[in-house]
């Protein structure tokens, strides 16, 4: 029994870190694969491995990443090894990146999207809570908000505007259908 990959994409500011932390909280059958983020371990958010620049370049050469990617001025991977829970037949989740989607769908063809999206005054008000961005920052995220996945690609769309909750019982919902 092979458990399923989902990749969970949408703009910063969705709710995407508090909907992945919900519904494996709530159904531990899933796994939330951790990310090497070359940013620092205090940030804060999901739960990650920061690490240098020269670090993860070491390890992509390595080819210790199943999947890895830019953005924002950050480079983001998937060790390998936080995959293997598929083959004990559990889902995956993976925080990835629209910029991610080509490669993560040519190296995993059963790959199932999951797009959270927010109205923008939301987005806007829980990126200025996480404090992690000025304005001009928080301006330019909202800009990327609106790009669109790939022509034809099925995806599972999540509205992510109402509590926390709610948008857990979305999530929860979609990985069981």
């Amino acid at each position: 029994m092979t458990g399923q990959l989902f990749l969970v994409v949408g703009p910063s500011g969705a709710g995407k870190d508090t909907l992945l932390a919900g519904a494996v909280a709530a159904d531990p059958r899933l796994h939330w694969a951790r990310r090497v983020i070359t940013r620092a371990q205090v940030a804060g958010g999901e739960p990650f491995e920061g690490v240098s620049a020269p670090a993860f370049q070491a390890r992509l050469q390595a080819g210790e990443f199943a999947l890895h990617w830019q953005a924002h001025g950050l480079s983001y991977g998937v060790d390998a090894a936080e995959l293997a829970p598929l083959a004990q037949g559990r889902n995956v989740l993976i925080n990835g990146s629209r910029a991610a989607l080509a490669g993560a769908l040519a190296a995993y063809p059963g790959l199932r999207v999951i797009q959270i999206s927010a109205p923008p005054e939301v987005l806007a008000d829980r990126l200025a809570l996480r404090g992690r961005e000025n304005r001009a920052e928080i301006a330019d995220r909202l800009k990327r908000a609106s790009y669109a996945l790939p022509e034809g690609l099925p995806a599972i769309e999540i509205s992510n505007d109402a509590t926390p909750e709610k948008g857990i019982a979305k999530l929860l919902y979609a990985l069981r259908g």
